[in-house]
């Protein structure tokens, strides 16, 4: 029942990811005064990706290995994110440690992939997702630890249960350190200013660069499950995703908001988003983080 309950999530939240994927790259032409592909291109996209037969260019073990890794981290992530208020498969106190570190997993996973292509450009673009980290992977965990520390408990599905319906979500009396998330989430989801690893008109997609055919289905697949989890963990912390309905359409806004601020900003350089982060994200993470020990 356990392996029959993780692939029907699975196969709910990658679908719905796909979706995402779809009406942002929607969204993004309408703003720009263009049409753009229909809402359901990126599920045919990745069936004709996986469809694809023959010999895949790779480049040895570890590059064809490296989307599995990436698709399996996201994956395992998956299992200890609350969808509202029902129980994960798995949740203990103390799983916030873990969702964290496993969402490190994935992107090692393509670095270890993409380096062994040889391709310059993804060094490039590993290189500048490892410096990345060290900016919104550090001021993401500042900014959720004082939910965590006023609640006594690092367990994401006590944290849900423990909100109630708006205005009573952890959004409002930590204002400082969602402020904070909000710029973490942005580099998160690798949108721009903050889609150094990628840029397509300067290293040609980075770590993708190499990849093809069923590779590039699985982290078309790896990308949509990561929409999901990266923005849900945000919803079930700061706005009490107490219902799974809920929990999708916190998802959504938070991801249109996202694509949104991608749409309208330039793309950083990558010693500009180092500098960036440790500046205004950083002073408001502190600022929460300074907040709660006040009020305790």
């Amino acid at each position: 029942m356990v392996i029959l309950k993780f692939a029907l999530i699975l196969i709910l939240v990658t679908f719905v990811g796909l979706i995402y994927m779809g009406i942002a790259r929607k969204v993004i032409a309408r703003i720009q005064n263009r049409y753009g592909p229909p809402f359901y291109q990126p599920i045919l996209d990745v069936l004709k990706l996986l469809g694809k037969k023959g010999n895949m260019a790779t480049h040895g073990v570890m590059h064809a290995l490296g989307p599995v890794i990436a698709l399996t981290g996201i994956a395992t992530t998956l299992m200890f994110l609350p969808l509202g208020k029902s129980t994960p498969l798995f949740s203990f106190n103390g799983d916030l440690f873990v969702v964290l570190y496993l969402l490190v997993v994935a992107p090692l996973g393509m670095a270890l992939g993409s380096t062994e292509a040889s391709n310059p450009n993804a060094s490039i673009g590993i290189a500048r997702g490892l410096s990345l980290m060290l900016g919104y992977e550090f001021i993401f965990f500042l900014s959720v630890l004082p939910v965590f520390y006023h609640f006594k408990t690092t367990s994401i599905l006590k944290i849900v249960q423990m909100q109630s319906a708006l205005p009573k979500w952890n959004l409002f009396p930590y204002a400082l350190s969602a402020i904070g998330a909000l710029f973490a989430l942005q580099g998160m989801l690798g949108e721009k200013p903050f889609d150094q690893i990628i840029a397509p008109h300067e290293i040609a997609s980075g770590p993708m660069v190499e990849y093809g055919g069923k590779y590039l289905g699985i982290l078309q697949l790896y990308h949509a499950i990561g929409i999901i989890v990266e923005t849900g963990l945000f919803v079930d912390i700061f706005l009490g995703a107490t219902t799974i309905w809920w929990f999708f359409a916190g998802t959504f806004i938070m991801f249109m908001i996202a694509i949104i601020i991608e749409t309208v900003m330039p793309r950083f350089r990558v010693e500009q988003v180092i500098k960036f982060y440790w500046k205004l994200p950083l002073a408001f993470a502190v600022l929460g983080v300074i907040q709660v020990l006040i009020w305790r």
